[in-house]
């Protein structure tokens, strides 16, 4: 009985040392296109100059309905900067896309929008994604260069994930 009650009174005293020291998971969902290579993931291989963008390109997360690059997150309002030199991917009017998933959460939709207009959504009805999602996405009749944003609407908060493509859809 004594052991028991050491046992206990050990544990009562070493939790609060345990929570300090050893590492905290993952707090929300993260992710960015990498392929073709969107803005993000220009910026995390260097291909363009960024600034924190190139250490976090799956932190560009704000409420849902905006419809720019950056979230509203103004530490990387850099991602719309048009002219910063970003380098077009050529793509073809059916186009997989290929999203990093670094903390996965439940989704609600992803959407894909062309000059302000939704071009492509699918409804996941709260599924949990895995490390990769891809998405076979039909760019309708737009052609040439275009800005394509493309959106992870998240099923159990108000936010969002905001990813641009700078693309030549051939």
């Amino acid at each position: 009985m004594k052991r028991k009650f050491i046992a206990a009174v050990v544990a009562v005293l070493l939790a609060p040392l345990l929570t300090v020291i050893l590492p905290a998971g993952t707090a929300s969902a993260h992710g960015w296109i990498n392929s073709p290579a969107s803005r993000q993931q220009q910026c995390r291989a260097g291909t363009v100059a960024c600034g924190e963008i190139k250490y976090e390109p799956q932190s560009v997360e704000g409420p849902k309905g905006l419809r720019n690059c950056h979230g509203n997150v103004g530490r990387f309002a850099e991602l719309n900067n048009d002219g910063k030199g970003w380098q077009v991917q050529n793509v073809s009017p059916n186009q997989t896309f290929t999203w990093t998933i670094t903390a996965r959460h439940r989704t609600s939709t992803w959407e894909y929008f062309i000059g302000g207009t939704r071009v492509w959504s699918k409804n996941d009805g709260g599924a949990q994604p895995g490390g990769t999602v891809t998405h076979n996405v039909n760019l309708g009749s737009a052609r040439g260069r275009q800005k394509l944003l493309a959106i992870w609407n998240i099923a159990d908060t108000a936010n969002a994930f905001y990813v641009c493509i700078d693309v030549n859809i051939r």
